[in-house]
């Protein structure tokens, strides 16, 4: 059974910065691309950013490009997002996922395990 666990979410004030992680268990977590999604109210859950499974290769939506940076630690089975100079449209609730290739992509589908998600609420 895969299970993954996001933390570090929380409230702050625009410009300021906060780290999220997501530890994975029960799954050969260094084999497999990570992403992190968000999703807002009334919108569409979409890809923030994603990780191949060496590390080597990230990829980020344009609204994050120059502001968050994501990153693993396969020792530790932990994937991270540093997300620094918050918008208020950064607002929402935060989830990582396991994608079923060493690669990932930007469908949310091709990510077969999610976790509870954690929210991030920017005040202007």
């Amino acid at each position: 059974q895969v299970q993954l666990v996001e933390s570090g979410g929380g409230l702050v004030q625009a410009g300021d910065s906060l780290r999220l992680s997501c530890a994975a268990s029960g799954r050969t977590f260094s084999s497999h691309a990570m992403g992190w999604f968000r999703q807002a109210p009334g919108k569409e859950r979409a890809l923030v950013a994603r990780i191949s499974w060496s590390g080597g290769s990230t990829y980020y939506v344009d609204s994050v490009k120059g502001r968050f940076t994501i990153s693993r630690d396969n020792a530790k089975n932990t994937v991270y997002l540093q997300m620094n100079k918050l918008k208020p449209e950064d607002t929402a609730v935060y989830y990582c996922a396991i994608s079923r290739g060493q690669f990932g992509t930007n469908r949310y589908y091709e990510y077969d395990y999610w976790g509870q998600g954690t929210q991030v609420t920017v005040s202007s």
